[in-house]
């Protein structure tokens, strides 16, 4: 690696992270039928109807794998917690066996001295609450914050800081009129009510928490570098709506409590009834705000209905994921996240890449790619932005939601034949940094 620990702040913390139905093992421990099920015994959807229920098996496993974060040097480990594990129908009574995982899992960590980043959601919406119209239904706030409060009332004495939902363009957006994700959805008024809803959740979520008493909370966003294709009046005008979509809708809701015009020219015909007046809940204080960051796109024109715009092949170098390698879209979006979100400290939650490893072969692409960004992560360190940490996706090759197995973005390669987990040449030079 071209930094050393000492580059950065002396409480700046360095993590890895991962999300529950790619680890895992959905099939374990009492875990209820979740929307990934569904969507992955559904044929066309996922890579050779791949699904979670094995995953790399975490659910036994974590222990090794937590040696691994703690063998590393890495002071922070970003996990998440499956609803449907905690809630198989979604409300009602929890699973004590799942419970009971999150706090071995939170306290294996205490025991190797490594701080929990909890997510509370990471896509696995229990199969019931899906049957209710999961995210276009308004009731999905309610039920989110009692998940919440029932999740966090076991373990949220012991974690160092908490997210609310990761992604909510990917839980909006990419599944709900794109179709790419759970529940594969194309509809845009389907979507407009889950873009909306998933914010209401979120804020709800940090109200019920707030009230239990806890703090170090925060919401995770993630982000697309996106560029006019060409010079043309229309590719610049699909530029700005796919910006107003993907990079400034939730920051906007969260910290400005509005939505921008070029996504409601869209959206807004789809949103509920009264969205306006959600704000005060969507809009709760934040303690942090976390960046997810891989990939650049160049966004072009396409007649049509709205947003008309399509991806364009961009010409610079690419991960296994076919996403072009552009690090200072990192720095834009660590600018963007600060002039939205003032003094609340900013995390970079996610950053990293595919690439088709093989257990001791060179790793020098994902070497390169955490170089470059965590270059710009000094940078904006040195312009004053208040960065706290960055953290490496992912821990474990793992299940790359519609990919399936193939796309392996971890700092430990894993045989999906018979789960060995062996460090990658990324994984080794990122402890010879942070020792």
């Amino acid at each position: 690696m071209d930094h050393k620990r000492s580059d950065f702040p002396g409480d700046f913390l360095f993590a890895t992270a991962t999300s529950a139905y790619q680890i895992e093992g959905h099939s374990f421990g009492g875990a209820g039928p979740c929307q990934w099920d569904s969507f992955a015994a559904t044929p066309g959807n996922v890579v050779r109807q791949e699904n979670g229920a094995v995953a790399c098996d975490h659910y036994h496993r974590y222990e090794a794998d937590l040696d691994l974060v703690a063998a590393a040097g890495l002071d922070a480990y970003r996990f998440s917690t499956s609803w449907a594990r905690v809630l198989p129908e979604g409300t009602g009574a929890p699973n004590q066996e799942g419970l009971d995982f999150y706090d071995r899992l939170v306290d294996a960590m205490a025991a190797r001295g490594i701080k929990p980043m909890a997510t509370l959601y990471h896509w696995e919406l229990p199969q019931a609450l899906r049957d209710r119209g999961g995210w276009t239904n308004r009731d999905i706030a309610g039920w989110f914050a009692d998940f919440a409060e029932t999740v966090m009332g076991r373990i949220g004495d012991r974690v160092h800081m908490t997210a609310t939902i990761n992604e909510p363009w990917c839980v909006a957006w990419l599944s709900h009129f794109m179709g790419h994700h759970a529940p594969g959805l194309r509809d845009i008024r389907a979507a407009a009510r889950a873009m909306h809803h998933v914010l209401l959740a979120h804020g709800s979520a940090i109200e019920a928490m707030r009230a239990m008493g806890l703090s170090n909370l925060g919401a995770v966003c993630n982000h697309e570098y996106a560029e006019p294709a060409d010079d043309s009046k229309e590719s610049r005008a699909a530029a700005e709506t796919y910006n107003a979509i993907y990079n400034q809708w939730f920051l906007s809701g969260l910290f400005g409590k509005r939505y921008p015009d070029a996504a409601l020219e869209g959206l807004e015909p789809h949103l509920p009834a009264g969205w306006q007046d959600d704000f005060a809940i969507i809009g709760a204080p934040l303690d942090w705000i976390g960046v997810n960051y891989y990939t650049r796109k160049l966004i072009a024109h396409e007649d049509g209905a709205w947003p008309n715009l399509k991806e364009v092949d961009g010409p610079l170098p690419k991960t296994q994921m076919g996403w072009e390698i552009y690090p200072d879209g990192l720095l834009h979006f660590l600018r963007l996240a600060a002039s939205y979100a003032g003094d609340t400290p900013i995390y970079v939650t996610e950053n990293g890449m595919a690439n088709p490893d093989l257990p001791g072969k060179p790793d020098e692409a994902r070497i390169d790619y955490l170089n470059a960004h965590l270059a710009r992560v000094r940078q904006a360190l040195d312009d004053g932005i208040d960065v706290r940490g960055y953290t490496v996706w992912s821990l474990l090759d793992n299940y790359e939601w519609a990919l399936g197995y193939e796309k392996r973005f971890g700092l430990v390669h894993v045989d999906f034949d018979t789960l060995e987990r062996t460090p990658k040449a990324s994984y080794e030079a990122l402890k010879q940094m942070l020792g």
